[in-house]
């Protein structure tokens, strides 16, 4: 209590280093990345961590290099920001302001990629939750790349030997440590510091990183034959149980309330992922958590059930769809932003408006083709460029395609107008609506290639047009030439005009019906017409082209 207001202190210590996360940029300035020898060897030193941590019920939650330090004093490996005292801290906050409420929305806590599967589906964590993230957080040292690079979002499997080589023993308790199946994963951090310490290799002393100054080990990573032998720190375990002892001690309740802090079940999808549906988790930790959720209503249940069906039926990944969802929840609910809804009574209403924006989502969604809503979820940076080099051969630009795809997107989501959607959830739908317009001016519908008959100067092309729809058209034209386009079309019909190498928009996104001048390029332009309207327009555009 201080001024008469309750506050919440969390107190922990200060450790002066560096994180492994500006270690790698570092090293990625210069071409390099970690060895398989360092990443042995911090992981000789944060698995009796995680061992001591896992034995008190602890779970850190949060593992990746922004939350590894080397510790400057002793070049010691330390685990910070533990996830688990976040989310009390989060619990206890709330409770202070809240105090009539029992059941607090729970702290986001994960990063994608680096938290397994199950973490970001359903908020349930397990020790081998913290392994899977201390591995991935191992092969973004040793590659240099992130975890969504590595991922085939498919299998959820990771490709990390196209990258880089490992010895066997290494490389094989990785893969058990990444496993998308939990029973394959090994149980515990001493199952995995065993295999480590009693590894053949492990014999000689090695000099871990000192920081950002420190002469680091090659690119090339040393095979199975020729990698330095580490021994076991024999020193680690007493000087990290030693730190984490003072640790808690400083907050003594938060070893008891961050081994329950994972039965708080927020999302209802993530809940429906772990109770609703027949996959079972190992052991008994399901049922335990069962008994312990609020019950909903029949009618609520009976909603939810209907959207995962439908959702199921349509093919749509439901780790996308959620996100989805809780995007343009949160949007709505903007104090909601990051946190996701208890299952108590007095979330009940606000549960009611998610499952009816799930629903809108879904409408929306449901004209995609199958094939493009299976791939929600999974479209990346490589489209763009296979759809670029396919444009070429039609002496068409990306951004022909993009304009179309816009007016498909803002046909479909007009609330999106004006925002940067392309690193959200929702960027997903558009990339869908790029490759189906990829695949209409393959196949000619949304694409055709002007010529002008012998003899003449000018060519009209026209059409009619759907709402979101579009059309390229591409004419070879000289530099010099004096170009005058007419438009004849409703005022939601816009245009664009590029240059042969796109680095002068004549037009863009233009509601002019007409213009006149000298081309500055020679080379195919490309024109592009979209609709904005709410109902089918036609439209006629005649171009002239003369000397």
């Amino acid at each position: 209590n201080l001024n008469g207001k309750v506050h919440l202190f969390l107190v922990q210590d200060y450790v002066e280093g560096e994180t492994y996360r500006t270690l790698l940029e570092t090293r990625l300035q210069q071409k390099k990345q970690f060895s398989e020898a360092e990443v042995i060897h911090l992981m000789l030193q944060i698995l009796p961590v995680l061992s001591y941590i896992h034995a008190l019920g602890v779970i850190h939650r949060d593992i990746s290099p922004e939350n590894l330090i080397l510790r400057r004093e002793d070049r010691l490996a330390m685990l910070i920001d533990f996830g688990g005292v976040k989310q009390v801290a989060a619990t206890v906050a709330s409770q202070f302001k809240q105090p009539v409420r029992t059941n607090s929305p729970a702290t986001l806590l994960g990063k994608v990629g680096y938290a397994p599967y199950e973490q970001i589906q359903t908020g349930i964590v397990y020790p081998h939750s913290d392994l899977y993230a201390l591995a991935a957080t191992v092969l973004v040292l040793l590659t240099g790349k992130e975890p969504q690079e590595l991922i085939d979002e498919r299998t959820l499997t990771w490709n990390w030997r196209r990258e880089i080589h490992l010895s066997p023993t290494l490389g094989t308790l990785l893969d058990k440590m990444l496993s998308p199946r939990l029973s394959d994963r090994p149980v515990s951090a001493q199952q995995v510091l065993e295999v480590l310490s009693s590894n053949n290799a492990a014999n000689q002393h090695f000099t871990p990183p000192t920081g950002v100054t420190v002469a680091i080990a090659p690119a090339n990573h040393p095979s199975a034959a020729t990698l330095p032998s580490i021994p076991f720190p024999v020193d680690v375990a007493s000087k990290v149980s030693s730190t984490l002892r003072k640790n808690w001690l400083v907050f003594p309740t938060a070893i008891v309330a961050v081994g329950v802090g994972w039965l708080v079940v927020s999302s209802w999808f993530q809940f429906q992922s772990a109770f609703l549906t027949s996959k079972k988790t190992p052991g008994n930790t399901t049922q335990k958590q069962a008994s312990s959720i609020p019950k909903l209503s029949a009618a609520e249940l009976q909603r939810k059930n209907q959207l995962r069906d439908r959702r199921q039926r349509l093919g749509i990944n439901n780790k996308f769809y959620t996100a989805l969802v809780d995007r343009a929840f949160w949007e709505k609910y903007s104090d909601r932003q990051g946190r996701r809804l208890s299952l108590s009574p007095e979330d009940e209403a606000l549960r009611t408006e998610w499952d009816y924006i799930a629903a809108q989502q879904l409408d929306r969604l449901q004209p995609l083709s199958p094939e493009l809503r299976k791939q929600l979820g999974r479209y990346s940076g490589k489209e763009r460029s296979r759809w670029r080099r396919e444009l070429y051969k039609l002496h068409l630009s990306s951004l022909a395609l993009y304009d179309l795809a816009d007016a498909a997107f803002l046909a479909m989501f007009p609330q999106e107008r004006g925002k940067n959607y392309m690193n959200q959830p929702i960027a997903q739908v558009w990339y869908a609506l790029a490759d189906e317009k990829f695949k209409a001016i393959l196949a000619g519908t949304a694409y055709e290639q002007i010529s002008f008959d012998p003899g003449t100067t000018d060519k009209q092309v026209g059409g009619s047009l759907k709402p979101g729809e579009g059309k390229a058209y591409v004419a070879e034209l000289t530099k010099e030439q004096v170009m005058k386009l007419d438009l004849q079309a409703d005022p939601q019909i816009l245009i664009s005009v590029y240059s042969p190498t796109g680095k002068i928009k004549l037009m863009q996104d233009s509601s002019d019906r007409a213009w006149a001048g000298k081309l500055p390029e020679s080379g195919f332009y490309e024109f592009v017409v979209v609709s904005t309207a709410s109902q089918p327009v036609d439209y006629q555009l005649k171009i002239t082209a003369s000397q």
